[in-house]
């Protein structure tokens, strides 16, 4: 990933965070987005789910900076977790809640622009497609 794509991705990711409703707005749109999504979030910990997923958003900043290792390095364990063999998160909710957290972010960055929603779906994507590659791995 180029370097201007990780620094606005970064700073977006700051401001977004600074905002302690961001990962709420963002839960509540991802259950309302499918009852498929709700099924599978029915017995989480949002207190505990909220910090994991602010942790995977700087673990793929990581992976991103070292396109040939990172991805392996940062998110093995997070592709285990969400693989078919663990909580089997369902390939078909990764757009769900992609569009979940973009709607989430124009929400709450106050430099929304189209650039920055180009940003995060690169970044997300580089999770994201580690996380399917995996998805049926052991």
């Amino acid at each position: 990933m180029d370097e201007k794509t990780i620094e606005l991705f970064e700073q977006s990711l700051r401001r977004c965070d600074a905002n302690p409703e961001f990962l709420d707005f963002f839960y509540e749109r991802f259950l309302a987005s499918s009852p498929k999504v709700r099924k599978k979030l029915a017995n989480t910990d949002f207190h505990r789910q909220k910090r994991l997923l602010r942790a995977s958003f700087y673990l793929i900043l990581l992976a991103s900076e070292d396109p040939q290792n990172g991805p392996a390095r940062y998110l093995s364990h997070l592709a285990a977790r969400h693989s078919a063999k663990d909580l089997d998160v369902g390939t078909e909710l990764y757009d769900l809640w992609l569009d979940s957290l973009l709607e989430s972010v124009e929400k709450y960055d106050p430099e929304y622009s189209p650039e920055i929603e180009e940003v995060w779906e690169k970044m997300m994507g580089v999770g994201i497609d580690f996380l399917l590659s995996r998805y049926h791995h052991s």
